[in-house]
């Protein structure tokens, strides 16, 4: 990749989100772009540091851990992937959000580490919002019950939800879904539980980013939009 596709990307990007912003009535500084650069190298994140760009996704805590270590401490960590109970201890003090808990088990390892360090630890609740057999998150209709239960721990804040919605051609596939979990976000935070604030909607990614910003999303998650293509080899 040439120095500047990957800035001339984001710029595309920025334009689309400002684009979907505008369509649904909302200011574009309600929308946080997490720009994914799981699997790719440290120099292309420094590309986008010069423009302001500091907020990164992670896949895995190996990678996320190891790209923390070399770049500036200001950037946002944002883990975006399932997350073992026994990785929790490297990455609470690093991710500023973990996106990605669905299940009590995980939210008290979270907890846990927590209380040792001193330190609240923000997740958001993943959802599996569309059903599928392949993905990871809690059923829309028991997400309230989990959120209640971790709102009791110690050391741990949840802020709102995450899904990874299907992947479609037609974004428009994905408008239900979303706008489904918007749904259920604000049932949620209607019900003014302690220790949870439901400020945060994290979804839609390369394909469906703007539909999921039209429908109330307040972090979208792009990697393939502005990195390119991911080399798994």
């Amino acid at each position: 990749m040439t120095d500047n596709l990957v800035v001339k990307n984001l710029a595309e990007v920025e334009k689309r989100i400002r684009g979907a912003c505008e369509r649904s009535g909302r200011k574009r500084e309600e929308v946080t772009l997490i720009a994914v650069s799981k699997t790719k190298p440290v120099s292309m994140i420094e590309e986008l540091l010069p423009g302001g760009t500091l907020d990164f996704g992670e896949n895995k805590v190996q990678e996320l851990c190891s790209k923390y270590e070399q770049l500036p401490k200001n950037i946002r960590w944002h883990l975006i992937g399932h997350l073992q109970r026994n990785k929790v201890r490297y990455v609470v003090d690093k991710a500023c959000m973990i996106h990605s808990v669905d299940s009590l088990r995980l939210a008290q390892a979270i907890s846990e580490e927590g209380v040792k360090r001193q330190l609240t630890v923000p997740v958001l609740i993943e959802v599996n919002v569309a059903g599928e057999e392949s993905k990871f998150g809690v059923r829309p209709k028991e997400t309230e019950e989990l959120i209640r239960k971790i709102a009791e721990l110690p050391a741990i804040s949840v802020r709102g939800l995450m899904t990874i919605a299907p992947f479609v051609e037609d974004p428009e596939e994905n408008r239900a879904h979303f706008a489904n979990l918007k749904k259920l976000n604000v049932d949620i935070k209607r019900k003014s539980i302690d220790n949870v604030s439901m400020n945060v909607l994290s979804m839609g990614m390369t394909g469906d980013y703007e539909v999921a910003i039209e429908e109330g999303a307040t972090m979208v998650r792009v990697g393939t939009g502005i990195f390119g293509e991911r080399n798994y080899s």
